[in-house]
């Protein structure tokens, strides 16, 4: 994690979340039980900042179905290919889902489908960088760093709150 960074600790539905920030917007977003969960105590609490006060207003704004897509300034410490991997991630939308193998074509990188999802496992910003949504290419759920049971449960919820419509 860079230096300098302020920390919020929230509860949601699926488990307590730490929510890491710099001046220029959300570094890290973890479930504390995460085995990539950095400590805290390398940062400031601060209940007051306005980036991780935005951040756990919207989770919980997305668990109580109130909002599918997310506005809070990024700053992750990431690759350029992490940062081309988050960026075609970002336009799939709450209860769809894309393959690695998708993924890394939408990026120009059609044999690239593993490191893509080595670029995943690293995502520094779960939920609001939604990895959860990337399956594998026979439909199965692959990996997932916040534990594989809220994986499914994280679909779910997108599933009902925001369905499909077919066109």
């Amino acid at each position: 994690m860079k230096a300098g960074l302020r920390h919020l600790r929230f509860v949601t539905p699926m488990g307590p979340l730490l929510a890491f920030a710099d001046s220029a917007g959300l570094c890290g977003l973890y479930f504390e039980d995460q085995k990539d969960c950095p400590s805290s105590g390398q940062s400031n609490a601060d209940d007051a900042d306005p980036i991780l006060r935005q951040t756990r207003d919207q989770i919980l704004d997305y668990f109580a179905g109130r909002l599918g897509a997310f506005s809070v300034p990024l700053s992750p410490a990431v690759t350029p290919f992490q940062q081309r991997v988050r960026d075609a991630l970002l336009k799939v939308p709450a209860a769809h889902t894309t393959t690695y193998g998708a993924l890394a074509r939408s990026i120009d990188s059609p044999r690239g489908f593993r490191a893509v999802a080595q670029a995943l496992a690293r995502n520094p910003i779960i939920i609001i960088v939604p990895c959860h949504r990337v399956l594998a290419s026979d439909g199965s759920l692959g990996g997932f760093s916040a534990g594989l049971a809220r994986k499914p449960a994280l679909l779910a919820h997108e599933v009902q709150h925001w369905p499909r419509t077919e066109s």
